[in-house]
């Protein structure tokens, strides 16, 4: 690419830039259609770096510091967390600029250089985690970052330099992709990382390998100096290994076996299969090898990540495009593979588009949005209150109940197996099936105000369900210690004042598996129940002193 179309490149990189700035800030804030308890698992970690906790160091999670630290910094200077993430996304968008406007340059020709900077840039700033529901969520937006990165550090490590390129230039790009990969979700770095290393030994590029592992290994001393302490990778395997050693989620969708073969995604792998084999055909060898070991990455990531959605499709269009022979090329059968590689690409791309689109447009549908039929995620948190979720899902209390069971008229038919997984006893007491299917921000601003009243505030809880959200919404503690998000553990129970059991958790069965947990240690007969409402039972725990002196007790029947 001449020095006058790396020009025209960057002028296009910037517009779309700007053109995405003005629709995500000139909106005011950030309104969500769906996934209010992934907003909140975000917002507890988000303004838990606003006091000083580090995630692994003060809170667990298994996501990385890189996926939360652009939006905090702007919390630090005052904005309302709704205006934070744009910011944050947009300057995830300004990083990657560079090595984004780099990588379309030196790796593809005419429009497809312009179609993947803009592919790298939409990834950065959308406004839904992809497939093919318009709605706006944040849910995950670590994700797209990550795979952002995957996709330039992939891109360089696979196609050659359409004029020979710096190796210095393509080390530093692939270094501090993979090192953020890395730092953002480690699944994406377990995935990609030999894959890449592989693709840059295979077409001699050692060099890239050194600058490389050299820029990967600054910056995790950066990142080490700038929390303070190097004990935080010690902490983040600890976290991964929580994760990993759960049976809570081991997954959050699909078997790995179902995103390879079932339906929805066998045409994808067939495509994926044929691309190696013509690759490979047609004379790019190295480039096929490379192939073949990024796509069980591909399958893998995409079977880690919630939904689903096979966004690596999209990338291996890009890639078949650039690699592509310049003309006919036959193989055994008789086949040019010259079009069979156009067609496999058309293919990728066609699997591809709904999510892309999806993703493209979100930024757009945000910015039509009717503000009016919105309601705060947060009300009365002041300048937060910019972050806004749709009013029926914020103001109505839904929840799912068993109609089954003893004295009902299934009595008879009533099987205990088909409720094991969610049916619990706890202190003697059974708890029967019921969740909360909507009506979050309800929820957790009743509860948290109730229990804060009684209590006095200050006290921290101990959430027996999937989120503890509660201190956002009342003067409550945060858990330190605790897990934002729960996968496995009674990460942080010691440090809380009270254990709290939802009468309808958001998941009936994480409650089931963590009453179950305390009900196995050695010191659950001095945990006490102090409180019960029809909504809620608190239990002391432990070496903790009450917060005040409760009520009597009362029954179910007089609860009720």
């Amino acid at each position: 690419m001449s020095a006058n179309k790396g020009k025209f490149l960057a002028a296009f990189m910037a517009g779309l830039m700007g053109l995405y700035a003005f629709v995500l800030l000139t909106k005011g804030g950030l309104f969500i259609s769906k996934h209010e308890g992934d907003t909140l698992h975000l917002l507890q970690m988000l303004l838990r770096m606003g006091q000083g906790d580090w995630p692994h160091l003060d809170f667990v999670t298994p996501i990385g510091v890189l996926a939360f630290a652009p939006i905090a910094a702007f919390l630090e200077i005052g904005m309302g967390v709704g205006q934070a993430i744009h910011a944050g996304q947009l300057l995830v968008a300004a990083v990657l600029f560079l090595p984004t406007w780099w990588v379309a340059r030196t790796r593809f020709d005419g429009g497809w250089a312009y179609l993947f900077a803009a592919t790298i840039l939409i990834f950065a700033t959308a406004l839904v985690y992809g497939e093919g529901n318009d709605s706006v969520s944040i849910s995950m937006h670590y994700n797209r970052w990550a795979w952002a990165l995957a996709f330039l550090a992939i891109t360089t490590a696979i196609l050659p330099g359409r004029q020979p390129p710096s190796q210095r230039i393509d080390g530093l790009v692939i270094g501090s992709a993979v090192a953020a990969m890395a730092m953002i979700k480690i699944t994406y770095f377990v995935a990609f990382f030999i894959p890449v290393l592989v693709g840059l030994f295979v077409r001699g590029a050692g060099r890239t390998v050194l600058w490389a592992l050299l820029t990967g290994l600054v910056t995790a001393a950066l990142v080490t100096l700038w929390v303070g302490t190097p004990v935080i990778w010690l902490a983040y395997l600890r976290d991964l290994l929580n994760v990993a050693a759960s049976d809570v989620r081991p997954q959050p969708g699909q078997s790995f076996s179902y995103v390879v073969s079932a339906p929805a995604y066998l045409g994808g792998s067939l495509v994926a299969l044929l691309a190696v084999i013509f690759l490979r055909q047609s004379g790019r060898m190295n480039e096929g090898l490379a192939l073949l070991l990024l796509l069980p990455g591909f399958f893998y990531v995409t079977y880690q990540n919630f939904g689903n959605d096979p966004q690596w499709l999209w990338l291996l269009g890009l890639l078949l495009i650039a690699l592509r022979p310049g003309g006919p090329v036959f193989n055994g059968f008789g086949w040019d593979l010259q079009k069979a590689i156009t067609y496999t690409a058309v293919a990728a791309f066609a699997f591809a588009t709904p999510s892309f689109m999806n993703l493209t447009a979100s930024p757009f549908r945000h910015f039509a949005t009717d503000a009016e039929k919105y309601a705060p995620l947060m009300p009365g948190s002041g300048v937060h209150e910019d972050l806004q979720t749709f009013a029926p899902r914020a103001s109505r209390v839904d929840v799912r109940r068993a109609l089954d069971g003893p004295e009902t008229l299934f009595a008879g038919l009533y099987d205990d197996e088909a409720r094991e997984d969610s049916n619990v006893t706890f202190k003697g007491r059974e708890l029967d099936y019921c969740s909360l299917e909507l009506g979050m921000v309800v929820w957790f601003r009743a509860v948290s105000n109730d229990i804060a009243d009684w209590s006095g505030g200050g006290v921290s809880l101990f959430s027996a369900d999937l989120l503890s959200s509660y201190w956002l919404y009342a003067d409550l503690t945060p858990l330190k210690g605790g897990a934002p998000w729960y996968y496995g553990d009674l990460s942080g129970i010691e440090n809380a004042d009270y254990l709290l059991v939802p009468t309808c958790p958001l998941s009936a069965d994480t409650r089931k598996k963590i009453l179950d947990e305390v009900s196995g240690q050695d010191w659950v007969d001095e945990v006490e129940e102090v409180r019960r409402t029809p909504y809620y039972t608190l239990y002391s725990l432990p070496g903790k002193e009450p917060k005040r002196v409760p009520p009597p007790v009362k029954s179910d029947d007089e609860a009720e």
